[in-house]
């Protein structure tokens, strides 16, 4: 996966290329998905959800630009395999699953494989975790209709947002940097098809 999906493509990071080649993908996945993990497509995970496609997680968190001290925010927690990733990278992670399920059955993986430093919280992925903000980086994993305003005000002066946003059809994944107080800046990371982002600032429910 590492070799073929992830440094043959624009995958360039090493910090990056070892976390995925530390993480065991197998150990995120159903049971009966085990003979998949490995392959360049996503899964289903549940509750209508998905763990996403190896070289998303790995463009996402390459997007990122973590150098290893960072206070990392993610919104879809899911399988929690992203987080572990994110686990790997950063210093601590604080990641939100609205799916109260998901959200408890993330938390028992991560703390049974030893990622200390993730914590899972069942919540609002869209209000973001203001009691541990600021945030040197966001990472948001289903696709809202407009970044949230929570997470642009919680990210830190200096820290990115990557999130796909826009219409189901027509997402984009973008880099959001906070410039200044009320100053962010914005770079397109190419086209991309994520899960709804459910919440009081994002999709309803119905999505």
């Amino acid at each position: 996966m590492v070799a073929k999906q992830l440094r043959a493509r624009d995958i360039t990071d090493e910090r990056v290329l070892a976390a995925f080649e530390r993480v065991p993908r197998e150990a995120f996945v159903a049971p009966d998905q085990v003979d998949s993990a490995y392959d360049d497509s996503p899964l289903p995970i549940g509750d209508g959800q998905t763990i996403s496609q190896p070289y998303i997680v790995a463009l996402t968190t390459q997007a990122l630009r973590l150098a290893g001290h960072e206070h990392v925010l993610e919104i879809g927690t899911g399988s929690g395999y992203a987080a572990a990733i994110l686990g790997q990278l950063a210093t601590s992670v604080v990641t939100i699953e609205r799916i109260g399920s998901l959200a408890t059955m993330a938390a028992a993986r991560l703390a049974a494989l030893g990622h200390t430093n993730v914590h899972v919280h069942h919540a609002d992925g869209t209000l973001g975790w203001a009691p541990d903000a600021p945030y040197e980086a966001i990472a948001v994993a289903a696709g809202a209709p407009r970044p949230p305003r929570a997470l642009l005000e919680q990210l830190a002066v200096g820290g990115r947002l990557v999130i796909p946003f826009g219409p189901h059809d027509h997402q984009r994944l973008v880099r959001i940097t906070r410039t200044g107080a009320s100053t962010w800046t914005e770079e397109n990371l190419g086209a991309v098809r994520f899960v709804p982002l459910v919440g009081a600032h994002g999709w309803p429910a119905s999505a």
